[in-house]
């Protein structure tokens, strides 16, 4: 009886694939999404994921959109949205994947318009973002694009399917996409989440559908100064705006910069190879004539040494001067005596070696008349 059991426990604690998870079921609508305008890109490389409304603690409350990191190179995000079934409301949560799947028609604007993504695309490893949708600093992103989104709020600001919401269904390749590889919530969206439910004024029954804090620029940064509130004023955020609509002041300066951007990469590859040539000659030019101020300044800032300097310069230049003649000179002398001839060498040797004495020579014998002889002595001087 204890295996079975235990089997049981185990296939309850097992986690739901990711389509199937429904994180709560009420008989209450959820509110309608409100207005905010979305904060600027805080970087390269974060993915748009727009807010909803969460269930807990007897009462909705707002879950700000905010710019999240990827888990991994390559995935996107798909919103969860609310579906109505049975006089119920239930939550499907969003997950990421290679691609956007069915996220019940919801058009939560920001490229998400109720079917796929229009902010942007993965191109090689890297990011690029749709300008028409997303709020980004054209100066510092250059992974960017134009491309046209038309909303269509044919729906109103419904945050539901089915019922008095959307009553869009999944397609054939939204039915595809769900057999994808998907991954559940990132930590940073956990936390986020989780700080929205502890702030009484993200509560609907507090803020009545306009939460103080729509969006943030990072995930759980309620507090920053990047953190935009509801708009009051009727009509569409400014990224949402419908066809035809013009777009604010600051948004088409960036605009018109990021287009001369464009013109003049254009230019600079449209230029003919004459041209291509004249200008690396020019800047050819212009190194040479910087090289030669700087060696002109050298010379200039050597003249105007002052007079002490340039004295002690010369001493020492003549010092080395005098030493080299010196050198010089040994080094010849030494040449000198190693080119002498054979014959002249052995001469200067016996003139040099001092005089011999003469060994001492025997007294003579003279003969004396009786046939003897005498030895002469040598006279003595007193």
């Amino acid at each position: 009886m204890k295996l079975p059991l235990l089997a049981l426990v185990l296939a309850l604690l097992a986690p739901l694939p990711v389509l199937a998870q429904v994180s709560v079921s009420i008989s209450v609508a959820p509110p309608e999404l409100p207005v905010y305008e979305q904060p600027m890109l805080p970087d390269d490389g974060y993915i748009w994921t727009p807010g909803y409304w969460a269930y807990g603690d007897d009462d909705y409350y707002w879950v700000p959109g905010t710019w999240v990191q990827p888990p991994q190179v390559g995935f996107l995000w798909t919103p969860g949205y609310w579906a109505w079934n049975g006089g119920f409301y239930s939550f499907n949560s969003g997950y990421w994947g290679p691609h956007v799947g069915y996220y019940g028609g919801i058009n939560y604007g920001y490229g998400y318009g109720g079917h796929g993504y229009d902010g942007g695309r993965w191109d090689q490893g890297r990011f690029n973002y749709n300008r028409s949708v997303n709020n980004i600093n054209v100066t510092n992103i250059h992974n960017s694009y134009n491309s046209t989104v038309i909303n269509n709020y044919n729906g109103g600001r419904a945050s539901y399917n089915g019922g008095e919401g959307t009553r869009t269904r999944p397609n054939d390749a939204e039915r595809a996409i769900e057999h994808d590889q998907h991954l559940a919530r990132t930590a940073e969206q956990t936390q986020h989440e989780e700080g929205a439910r502890a702030r009484p004024e993200l509560r609907q029954s507090a803020n009545h559908g306009r939460p103080p804090i729509a969006a943030t620029p990072r995930p759980a940064l309620f507090g920053d100064r990047g953190a935009v509130p509801a708009r009051t004023a009727e009509g569409h955020p400014a990224a949402q705006r419908p066809e035809g609509q013009a777009r604010p002041p600051q948004a088409q300066r960036q605009d018109q910069q990021q287009q001369r951007i464009e013109a003049q990469t254009q230019q600079r590859q449209a230029r003919p190879p004459q041209e291509q040539q004249a200008r690396q000659q020019e800047q050819q030019r212009q190194q040479q004539q910087a090289q030669q101020q700087r060696i002109d300044a050298q010379t200039q800032q050597r003249q105007t040494r002052p007079p002490q300097e340039q004295q002690a310069r010369q001493q020492e230049q003549q010092r080395q001067q005098q030493q080299q003649r010196q050198q010089q000179g040994m080094e010849q002398q030494a040449q000198q005596r190693q080119a002498r001839p054979p014959q002249e060498q052995p001469v200067r040797m016996q003139q040099q070696r001092p005089p011999q004495q003469q060994p001492a020579q025997p007294p003579q014998r003279q003969e004396q008349g009786g046939g003897q002889r005498q030895e002469r002595q040598p006279a003595h001087q007193p």
